[in-house]
């Protein structure tokens, strides 16, 4: 593994909750030792097509995270794919402590940032120890295959984590669409791993990967070493 790699948090539910303020400080100081800025990056893309109430609903959560943790919060308002592509959104996140997806639809946001410049440095800066976090949709995008949750289909995911397909508020999809769960952890076309993900609950990597939170994180289907 490369040791430079930033820390990686896929998040069931929960983002800039009090809940999962303990987590977010975690992954914002680890960044911090490394040589990152104290900066708490939010995208709020995956929810952006619902409204600017929605949009603002996100942003004033993210900066009262921001503030809880006494970090500099940086909004980037990506809403369209051509926003992937402006070098001014790319620059600002040059040297961030922690970028986070919030959640939403994981087809949209990766509609919007594969091959895309701000995707490009995003991977870079986690590369070089920003740490990265997904919530729900952020946590499926990050795969190789997006499940077909809120679409009828799987579609492509941004494939940071090629091998990973995820179910985040796995505790209450059970009880939302049951017969679609089960299919997903019986396709057999697919060896990917298959992780369901609890509410208020997040997978961290950082040198190994362990659970955080209040539930838990559930193996439905291939090898995955990690602590619950």
């Amino acid at each position: 593994m490369n040791q430079n790699l930033g820390a990686i948090a896929l998040v069931g539910s929960g983002e800039y909750s009090v809940q999962m303020q303990e987590l977010e400080t975690q992954l914002l100081h680890l960044a911090i030792s490394r040589g990152k800025k104290n900066t708490f990056v939010q995208i709020p893309t995956a929810s952006s097509h619902e409204g600017q109430s929605r949009r603002d609903h996100w942003k004033e959560l993210g900066q009262a995270q921001s503030d809880r943790i006494g970090s500099q919060c940086i909004y980037l308002p990506i809403h369209e794919r051509e926003d992937a592509f402006n070098p001014d959104y790319v620059s600002l996140i040059a040297d961030a402590g922690l970028i986070y997806f919030s959640g939403g639809d994981p087809h949209r946001v990766a509609e919007i940032y594969t091959e895309s410049p701000l995707w490009e440095e995003i991977v870079k800066q986690w590369r070089s120890g920003t740490s990265l976090a997904g919530c729900s949709a952020g946590a499926m995008a990050f795969g190789g295959t997006i499940m077909g949750l809120r679409r009828s289909v799987h579609s492509p995911g941004l494939s940071l984590l090629p091998n990973i397909e995820v179910i985040p508020h796995y505790d209450k999809m059970l009880g939302w669409l049951p017969d679609r769960v089960a299919s997903f952890v019986l396709r057999s076309e697919n060896d990917s791993v298959l992780l369901g993900i609890d509410e208020y609950t997040a997978l961290v990597r950082t040198d190994t990967w362990r659970r955080v939170g209040r539930g838990k994180v559930h193996l439905l289907r291939g090898t995955l070493d990690f602590e619950q």
